[in-house]
């Protein structure tokens, strides 16, 4: 990795279109690659970002329901008796307790909406001490700024005492969508997070204090109160993307906005494992093996990240200009140059 601090942990899976049904993991999915539903495999990642380069630290197979409990294709594959069904999410918890207890240095996690959306594992994330900033589906639900579920009922004096939260008409959250449209113009600024290939990035954000509302009738207290940041570029009918954030309230919203967009580092990285590395070109069916050649391929790809590092004008300046070295004295040419 190149020089400068941990800033994130970055979640995220790729797809690796496979043809026919024995390749481990293998079975009819949505691939991104491709744009449908196609046999393909799926690979969960954790990865860690510094503000120049990220490099994933974990990578596992995600094993489908089918073949979990797929006895025979289990063996025939080599699939770990420990390797059970796990959804994404709870994979991607996994790698962030294992990197905890490595001693790995933290960093905000961030994540898209595949992953934001489920409320198991951002309160994991919280729960192991770390903060995070999520993407969201704009369906869904939140208490907007000042507002939260109502108490429980009073108790009537028999039975147990009510404890769980209530939701009423008139008093219900609302979605994330709903909310963007009903802020007010003050409420929405131009940001801009970062340099492009042919201009600097740049879009309009609004950032509002809320809870999430996800089975909240179902808890005793409300959800913290976090971040809701939301991009409505004003050349589009509808807000493209959301996230929540448990970073400090004191927060910026050019920092809150630099940071949830720090996300695209993964991108770039899949990209080059896949086209430079050959990620995705593994042959063989078995689980080792996949790990194998992914592993190799993460390793191979370290290794370039370290010597760009090195390279002017990442790394520091070279002095002088690159001398060839002397010629020994007992050196004869050959051919037409020995000519006299």
């Amino acid at each position: 990795m190149e020089r400068g601090p941990v800033r994130a942990w970055i979640i995220d899976d790729t797809v690796m279109p496979k043809k026919g049904r024995h390749s481990v993991g293998v079975t009819r999915q949505y691939c991104g690659q491709i744009g449908k539903q196609d046999n393909c495999q799926v690979a969960v990642s954790l990865s860690l970002a510094t503000d120049h380069a990220s490099l994933p630290v974990a990578f596992r197979l995600y094993l489908p329901e089918t073949w979990a409990g797929d006895a025979e294709r289990r063996a025939r594959t080599g699939v770990p008796d420990g390797v059970l069904f796990q959804t994404k999410p709870a994979i991607a918890l996994d790698q962030i307790r294992t990197a905890m207890a490595a001693g790995l240095p933290p960093g905000v996690v961030l994540m898209d909406a595949g992953y934001g959306n489920d409320t198991a594992l951002r309160e994991g994330v919280t729960a192991l001490g770390l903060t995070y900033v999520a993407g969201v589906q704009s369906s869904l639900t939140v208490w907007p700024p000042g507002v939260e579920p109502l108490p429980p009922k009073p108790w009537s004096g028999k039975g147990r005492p009510p404890k769980l939260m209530r939701r009423a008409l008139g008093h219900e959250p609302i979605s994330v969508r709903a909310l963007a449209e009903g802020l007010a113009p003050e409420a929405w600024r131009s940001v801009t997070w970062r340099e492009g290939t042919n201009a600097p990035l740049a879009s309009r954000f609004a950032a509002v204090r809320v809870h999430a509302a996800h089975l909240d009738e179902e808890r005793a207290e409300c959800r913290p109160e976090e971040w809701l940041l939301i991009e409505w570029p004003e050349d589009e009918e509808k807000p493209t993307k959301s996230w929540l954030s448990t970073l400090p309230e004191t927060m910026s919203l050019d920092a809150l906005v630099e940071t949830a967009k720090l996300r695209w580092r993964i991108e770039r990285d899949y990209l080059e494992l896949k086209q430079e590395l050959g990620l995705g070109h593994y042959e063989g069916r078995g689980w080792r093996g996949f790990h194998h050649h992914a592993t190799l391929c993460i390793a191979a790809y370290g290794f370039l990240i370290r010597e760009r590092a090195a390279i002017p004008p990442s790394g520091p300046p070279r002095s002088g200009r690159f001398q060839a070295p002397d010629l020994p004295k007992s050196f004869r040419p050959r051919g037409a140059a020995a000519a006299p």
